[in-house]
Order: structure tokens, then sequence, then C-alpha cells
């Protein structure tokens, strides 16, 4: 449970500080006035004033915000140095720096990754890297670390061999492994269980990963290709979702975040790091999504500024935040029903 929260704190707050610190550096840089930048909601832990601006840590670490002078321009008390007062294109810089900064911190976390170890890939050899925690391997005792020698009476010599004897497996068919741990043999009969999702039968076992060294120039093209390939399946499984309504199911909340991050955080920091790029990319297309209170929304906003001269009036402004509002508390007690049918039904 302790690494679980920690995990979540830790992503959830690197997520945030970096979305927002692009939207703080950018209305810096623009010239407006930024009276706090805040990591968290509720009450105040830590509080500095620096120059015009309270730097402050809260206490729920679920999110976090940046208090732009004049972001409502009738309460404007920065003048010219206000959100609203400055051109449009400064404005839009400002709205698009945090989810572009979301797409910046993957390309910076898989460059170190791979700068620093190198790239992974799956290994011959037939060892478990990893267990997954609840499925069948683990219940039966299987560890990381131990070498598969035989499945059903048939030896397996790379883990391709293993992985391809498991595929011709039905649901609840028992299999005999043996395996090596610590120079001792034995064996374990184990059943796995049926995927609906994959449709195929799964013991819960990683295979184990070696690294190959990259030079800095090669991790960074690899960094930015990887940051793309990712945020184009995503892309594409968003179009999916609105073809196969069914697909919904998929979805995952706060509750399924915070109990996918303590599971990952359970295989080891670089793990942790991984998926805190995913989250990364998804936060940063989820925002720009042309929702209303969204980035994507005031984006929209600010367009139709650009091409009628002026600014949508309030009414029109306060109607679509209100259709955005309940649009994401849809989605969000959705994907809360999701996890809390993971939690409790699986």
């Amino acid at each position: 449970m302790i690494l679980t929260i920690a995990a979540a704190v830790f992503v959830f707050g690197l997520l945030v500080l970096v979305h927002e610190f692009g939207h703080f550096i950018t209305a810096k840089m623009t010239g407006m006035r930024v009276d706090e930048f805040a990591i968290g909601f509720g009450p105040k832990l830590i509080s500095r004033k620096h120059g015009e601006t309270v730097y402050s840590l809260r206490a729920i670490p679920l999110g976090g915000f940046n208090d732009i002078a004049g972001m409502d321009p009738d309460n404007n008390t920065a003048g010219e140095r206000g959100f609203c007062a400055k051109p449009v294109l400064s404005r839009m810089v400002v709205i698009l720096a945090g989810a572009t900064m979301n797409f910046i911190l993957p390309i910076i976390l898989f460059f170190t990754i791979y700068a620093t170890l190198g790239v992974g890939k799956p290994a011959d050899d037939p060892i478990i890297g990893g267990i997954i925690p609840g499925m069948a391997a683990e219940q039966v005792g299987l560890k990381e670390g131990d070498k598969i020698l035989s499945v059903d009476g048939q030896t397996v010599t790379t883990w391709k061999d293993f992985t391809d004897k498991l595929k011709s497996v039905e649901a609840g068919q028992n299999v005999q492994l043996r395996y090596e741990r610590a120079e001792k043999i034995s064996e374990v009969t184990v059943a796995p269980t049926f995927n609906e999702q994959e449709k195929r039968v799964l013991l819960g076992v990683q295979s184990s990963i070696v690294y190959e060294s990259k030079t800095l120039p090669e991790s960074l093209s690899l960094a930015l290709e990887h940051t793309k390939d990712i945020t184009v399946f995503m892309l594409e499984s968003i179009v999916q979702l609105f073809k196969e309504p069914e697909q919904t199911e998929n979805l995952a909340g706060p509750i399924g975040i915070v109990q996918m991050s303590g599971q990952v955080a359970e295989r080891g920091f670089i793990p942790l790091l991984n998926f805190a790029a995913l989250l990364s990319i998804n936060l940063g297309i989820i925002n720009l999504l042309p929702v209303p209170v969204l980035d994507g929304g005031h984006f929209v906003n600010l367009f139709i500024e650009a091409v009628r001269g002026k600014p949508l009036g309030a009414k029109a402004v306060a109607y679509t935040q209100r259709v955005g509002i309940a649009l994401l508390l849809m989605l969000m007690l959705f994907a809360t029903k999701n996890d809390l049918v993971r939690v409790f039904m699986k």
C-alpha cells in the first residue's frame, strides 16, 4: 500500500509539475503576472514567495495550478500584464505550453533511459524476469530468476519456445513446468488463465530484459521515435473508442491509475519511469481535445477570437464551459465505475 501511494504521488506529481511549468514559464516569458505556482490542491503545506509569485506545495498531490492574473477579463488586477490583455498569439502559446511539456517529458525520460541503460529487449534465455501479482505463476510460487526447463515434458531452450508451447494450452488446463532455481531443479503444476482482451491464456510471467548500449544521438532519435509511435497509437485508440463503444470498458480513472502505478513500481524504478512517460503522453493528448475547460477548448476559443477580431461573449463562454464540465464529469464517473469493477469484481 505504501509503495502504491508513493508511486502514485511520484507519477501524478511529476506529470502535473511538468504540465504546469509549461504554462508558468511561457506566462513569465510573455510578460504575464503569475500570482501562484502550486503543486497539489487543498491546504498549503509549504509556501514561499519569490518576487511576485508564491510557490506552494499543497496537501492533495493529485493536481496543481497556476494563478495567472487576468484569466477572468472581469477581474483583471494586473492591467496590461493580465492574461486577457495580452495578444491572442501570446495567450495561445501559454495555453498550449502545458500539453507541449507533456510530450517533451517522455522524450527526456526515454532519452535518459536509453543513454544510461541502453535499449531493453527480451532475453533469449527462458528465464523469468518478472511475476505479475495475483496471477497463476505467483500463486504456485514461481519467482523472478527461475529458469524454465520444460513444459509438459517438452524441453524449452529459449523464451520463444516457452511461449509457443503455452499457446496450445486451453483455459483451465493444468500445465507441468520444470524449472531451475539456485541450481536446484523443481516441478510445479499451474493452470494459466484465459485473458479475454488478448484472446489467449496467460501464466503471469515476463521475460528477463537485456540492454543494448546506444550513443547519445541514437538515444535521442529512438526517444523521439518511441514518443511519436505511442502518440499515434493513442490517437488511433481514441478514434477506435468512437467506432467501438464497447472498448470504453478499458478506460481507467484515478483509482485505476493509482493501482497500476503500484503494480508497475513493484517491477522497479525504470518501469515506473516508462509508465510515467505513457501517462504524460496520454495527458497531453487529452488536454488538447477541443473540449471546453480543457486546454484544447481554450485554444479553440482563442482561435475563434483571432478570426472574429474579438473574444466570445461571456454567456457563450459560460455555456460551453458548463457543457465541458458535464462531459468531463460523465467521463470521470464512467472511468471510476470501471475502476471499481476491476478492483471489487476481478
